[in-house]
């Protein structure tokens, strides 16, 4: 009878001593909390890069636009030039084989108000006089409208949160400034078509 209330006593004891012992508390937490806070992490940098570049796509299109209608007239060198000046607000981010931009100049017929390609350079530019869906409200019979698309595919660096590539895309539109419409060189009129 001795033996069986020794082993029970030792098993009283051996039980209050687990219970008591919180040395691996710790590292029992630590191994539950680390792959949550690991996905926490790198979810973090993958959305935080996406929106920055989504940022700066929307301040690309805002830019080329913006440049172009300062101008009356424009020709190739100016073109290069605005796409270098837009190219370089993508930095770090910028990469030719993900990065397109395209301008064009839109005219809207006075009695349609369809608006329609008069000349367009760029990645993808649009054919002359093919149609271009803009809004109602910039739907101004006999005006001019600068037009510029930017598209950006982002890859996640890290692909463990987000793991397919995701287009970032932004349009922007702006009223030539010192004059009725911005003629590309070497045409001297504004044309429509």
């Amino acid at each position: 009878m001795q033996a069986i209330a020794n082993i029970w006593r030792s098993a009283a004891t051996a039980a209050r001593d687990f219970g008591a012992d919180s040395l691996a508390l710790a590292a029992t937490e630590f191994a539950v909390v680390v792959p949550l806070m690991l996905v926490m992490l790198f979810g973090t940098v993958e959305v935080s890069s996406g929106v920055a570049i989504d940022r700066k796509v929307t301040m690309m299109a805002r830019t080329l636009s913006d440049l172009t209608s300062q101008s009356t007239s424009v020709g190739d060198t100016d073109m290069t030039n605005f796409f270098a000046a837009s190219y370089g607000i993508m930095t770090p981010y910028y990469d030719s084989t993900v990065t397109s931009a395209t301008i064009s100049e839109l005219y809207i017929d006075p009695t349609s108000k369809v608006a329609r390609v008069q000349w367009s350079k760029g990645s993808s530019p649009r054919s002359q006089a093919s149609v271009v869906t803009i809004p109602t409200t910039l739907a101004i019979g006999g005006t001019y409208l600068i037009f510029s698309e930017v598209s950006y595919v982002y890859t996640p660096t890290i692909g463990y949160v987000l793991k397919n590539a995701i287009t970032l895309s932004d349009v922007a539109y702006a009223r030539p400034r010192l004059s009725t419409c911005v003629w590309y060189s070497p045409s001297t009129t504004c044309t429509t078509y």
